[in-house]
């Protein structure tokens, strides 16, 4: 999903539709692809560089390293108060 990235050759998403990490409503079927993501997400073995990239780089949108955007406002969010 983040070409060009020392970890992106290994992603377990390069398999995957890019569309499946985009939902683009709420709708139970959002719901659906939001938790195949998440599953994709859960077996890859780079998941943890590409959330880091996420939010290094202040991705906005998708899946990244099994978080959607909510969760990982929340987790800049506590990082920020820790720090």
């Amino acid at each position: 999903m983040a070409a060009g990235q020392a970890w992106d050759a290994e992603a377990a998403c390069l398999e995957e539709d890019p569309e499946l990490f985009f939902p683009v409503s709420r709708t139970a079927r959002a719901a659906e692809q939001l938790a195949e993501a998440r599953a994709v997400c859960r077996r890859c073995p780079v998941q943890a560089p590409c959330l880091e990239f996420a939010l290094r780089t202040g991705a906005e949108e998708g899946v990244w390293g099994g978080l959607d955007p909510d969760a990982r406002r929340q987790l800049r969010r506590m990082r920020t108060r820790s720090a």
